[in-house]
């Protein structure tokens, strides 16, 4: 592990990336993140452990966490590769034109980005999003957001992610959604800097954690929280 100093905050930050095994060990963790983060009953914790673990088990699985000194997880960014028969590129299928079917053809869905609210408004989301981001083989990376005017979207639009569904009604979700997407590799941020803490992330092998010290991406306008539509059962 290689701690690399940071002397634009207080507070150090590790990234991890967390193979599957290990993400379905610290879901509880996550989890907790997720829930406060979204401002949702603990009552939900069940349901979406299941979900979340069904997730780690699809194809192109990836998550970086962002935990202290102390190994407390309180951000995480996480996705897979859409696929035919997946719930939410069934979804988003339905409402695209054919001309436009062709961007679901080679995706990485960002599925889940959270950051703990105490540790919002310093970057950590940028940082998280670039690090899971970084390597993928897809062609581009697609998202859903709840409609309004806040961090997450000046975060996507910041990084180049555009329109492909707007005020869009996922079922059995009455929120607006819009759906968002962008190509890969993402374009590195303005005059060749890096987000706070994207310097290098390292991977998680045998469970144990691995990564940097870095900075919390929360520190421009950075999103506090992204997740699926609620529907997602499969």
């Amino acid at each position: 592990m290689e701690l690399l100093p940071d002397e634009s905050v207080r507070d150090s930050v590790m990234l991890s990336r967390l193979d599957p095994a290990t993400f379905r060990r610290r879901i509880p963790e996550l989890i907790d993140v997720y829930l406060v983060a979204m401002g949702y009953p603990t009552e939900l914790a069940g349901p979406r452990s299941v979900l979340w673990e069904e997730h780690s088990r699809r194809a192109g699985f990836g998550c970086v966490a962002a935990a202290g000194s102390d190994d407390v997880i309180f951000g995480l960014a996480y996705g897979y590769r859409g696929a035919p028969g997946q719930w939410w590129y069934s979804e988003v299928l339905r409402g695209v034109r054919p001309a436009a079917a062709d961007q679901l053809a080679d995706f990485f869905e960002l599925t889940e980005l959270h950051i703990h609210p105490a540790r919002q408004g310093r970057g950590l989301g940028e940082t998280l999003l670039r690090s899971l981001a970084s390597d993928r083989p897809e062609r581009r990376i697609l998202l859903s957001t709840p409609e309004g005017e806040n961090r997450a979207w000046r975060l996507y639009r910041r990084l180049g992610f555009t329109d492909v569904l707007r005020d869009y009604r996922f079922t059995g979700d009455p929120r607006p959604f819009g759906v968002l997407g962008t190509d890969l590799p993402l374009a590195p941020p303005p005059s060749g800097g890096t987000p706070a803490g994207d310097r290098r992330i390292a991977g998680n092998r045998a469970g144990k954690r691995s990564g940097l010290l870095a900075s919390r991406r929360d520190g421009d306008p950075t999103p506090g929280v992204h997740e699926q539509p609620r529907s997602d059962t499969t």
